[in-house]
């Protein structure tokens, strides 16, 4: 059975209730705006029930109105989710872990009234969420309204560990802390490109899988469930990653307050670097849990600008030195010679009580040769050694000698008279300067040509991402997107092109490398690259070719073909995070 604590989203803690700048509203008083009732929940809710009923039932006034649903172990929901144990009762809603009867795999699932004042930010945010498809983030499979109750259904994962059971055990190693903030505020920078906050990252949140990934989850439904909002979701998001920072190298929650299973910071020492909190933290990582903390009023002399953002948070982590992950050690006991003992547990044999004789004792080794035989039998060994040693060094110096002599044109000749080729050292390829980039969009206008530098600015962080396209994974299979799409690199001269190295936005997008002929000016269509550098496949999250030998071209083409799914089964999206071109 899977471990509790994998499935609960942190809905429950009130340990450390409003550790960051992010506000909940007032429990008593959560009215839901006539924004919050239509928009993004209306527009995706093809099965939601928005009839007469909801009209005629009035809506309660604030969350203290609402009592929980009425649910109960083995109530089924859709005829599907099984509810099994009840994790969180709280403001009006539960949250269970349930069993898909139809998938045969755990889930976790948030109900709540339909007529909760906060039913319809929940379900916006639930489907936002999920069309983010960031393997990333705890997925969300199902947001639905039914029956007077809206339930959210979300991945369980059976093999992750929260960081609130990893910190108990005492802080990370710098390598953990590094790999928890570089995942964590990359995943984070994406979501908020896509206009989604989380507003309430807590340890609880964040769960760390056996291979060493992070997963996030909660993302937008926490923060709908609980009522927070905030005017600063990026910043807010910012300081929450440092408070994590924060935490896994020191043990400690950077506020006064004790949260998490976590002590807090002495009273009225206001906020101290790591390093000054625990001997042996990494500074590097010490002085970027500061910057992003830096938010909460703590402005240290020694450190650079603040980060406000996850996307400025994940530069300064990809500008630190490379952090190496801890030397395996490996024990091994001591070995002493002679030490072993039979077990006591044979019994001694003797010849008079009906069992086999007893093993006669082992004789000694014999003693060194000392006798006159033995010292003749030893010089004899030493000749022979010195005498093959001789031998052995005069034929190399033989050898030798005669290379010397040999003149320069009698090189050693192959069996049919010509001399043989030695093999040329490989010239190690070198990243070629990209020029321009633009979208391969040959029968329609660009769709998306503003982010096509983020494909070539050397930061992984940043993409060229397509828009979603429904139905079909060929561009939504519309006429005038037929020859696919991806991005043409400029190198501003011919090069001699050896490889081609392209990160991809989200796995499983088809693609091929083209190139232009060396003599093309401008190519724009799929005719004016004729040069096929590879095959059309799918990839994964890197494309990497080598041409084999150099292949002269100005312009190279990153053809993508059809994109992988979005978090749904009838949405579809790809594109190019980096572009580097070696020669």
């Amino acid at each position: 059975m899977a471990e509790r604590s994998t499935a609960a989203v942190d809905v429950a803690d009130n340990s450390g209730e409003d550790p960051l700048t992010a506000q909940a509203g007032d429990a008593n008083a959560d009215e839901v705006k006539a924004q919050d009732t239509t928009g993004t929940a209306d527009t995706d809710a093809a099965r939601t029930d928005t009839g007469p009923r909801n009209a005629t039932r009035p809506r309660p006034a604030s969350v203290a109105d609402v009592d929980p649903p009425e649910l109960h172990s083995g109530h089924k929901l859709a005829g599907r989710y099984r509810l099994e144990e009840c994790l969180t009762r709280l403001d009006g809603f539960s949250s269970w872990r349930a069993v898909d009867e139809k998938l045969r795999r755990a889930v976790g699932v948030h109900v709540l009234p339909a007529d909760h004042p906060r039913a319809r930010p929940v379900l916006a945010a639930a489907r936002s969420a999920a069309l983010l498809g960031d393997p990333r983030f705890v997925q969300v499979l199902d947001a639905v309204e039914e029956n007077d109750l809206v339930y959210v259904v979300h991945e369980w994962l059976p093999d992750a560990t929260e960081l609130t059971a990893v910190l108990a055990a005492g802080p990370l190693e710098p390598h953990d802390s590094y790999q928890l903030v570089t995942q964590v505020s990359q995943a984070m920078a994406a979501a908020h490109r896509e206009g989604l906050a989380h507003l309430r990252l807590t340890p609880g949140c964040v769960l760390r899988t056996h291979s060493g990934q992070y997963r996030i989850r909660g993302l937008a439904v926490m923060a709908a469930l609980r009522g927070i909002s905030s005017q600063h979701p990026q910043r807010d998001d910012t300081e929450a990653i440092g408070a994590l920072l924060y935490a896994s190298l020191t043990q400690r929650w950077p506020y006064e307050e004790d949260a998490y299973g976590l002590p807090g910071l002495p009273r009225g020492t206001g906020l101290i670097a790591p390093d000054q909190v625990r001997a042996g933290v990494h500074r590097g990582l010490s002085d970027i849990a500061m910057r992003a903390l830096v938010n909460n009023g703590s402005t240290p002399l020694r450190l650079e600008q603040p980060c406000t953002t996850p996307e400025e948070l994940c530069k300064a982590v990809a500008a630190l030195p490379r952090i190496r992950p801890p030397e395996p050690s490996f024990a091994t006991p001591a070995y002493q010679p002679g030490s072993y003992q039979p077990p006591a547990a044979y019994p001694q044999t003797s010849p008079g009580n009906g069992m086999a004789p007893a093993a006669q004792p082992v004789p000694p080794p014999p003693p060194p040769l000392h006798s006159r035989t033995g010292k003749a039998l030893k010089w004899t060994v030493s000749a022979l050694l010195i005498t093959a040693l001789g031998l052995g060094s005069w034929q190399v110096a033989d050898t030798l000698m005669n290379r010397d002599q040999r003149a320069p044109g009698d090189a050693d000749l192959a069996q049919g008279g010509e001399p043989e080729e030695k093999p040329q050292q490989k010239e190690k390829a070198t990243p070629l300067k990209i020029s321009a980039a633009t979208e391969f969009s040959p029968l329609d206008a660009p769709v998306a040509a503003g982010k096509v530098p983020n494909a070539v600015d050397g930061d992984p962080g940043t993409a060229w991402v397509t828009p979603h396209y429904k139905g079909h994974a060929n561009f939504g299979n519309l006429a005038n997107r037929k020859d696919g799409s991806g991005l043409i690199v400029d190198l501003g001269s011919v090069q001699a092109v050896t490889g081609v190295r392209v990160q991809m936005y989200r796995s499983g997008q088809t693609a091929q490398v083209l190139a232009a002929p060396a003599s093309a000016s401008a190519p724009a269509s799929l005719d004016d690259f004729s040069e096929r550098l590879s095959k059309r496949e799918q990839a994964g999250s890197e494309l990497r070719i080598s041409t084999g030998k150099p292949v002269r071209t100005r312009y190279v083409l990153i053809h993508i073909t059809e994109l992988p799914h979005d978090g749904s089964a009838n949405q579809f999206r790809g594109g190019i995070s980096e572009i580097t071109v070696t020669g």
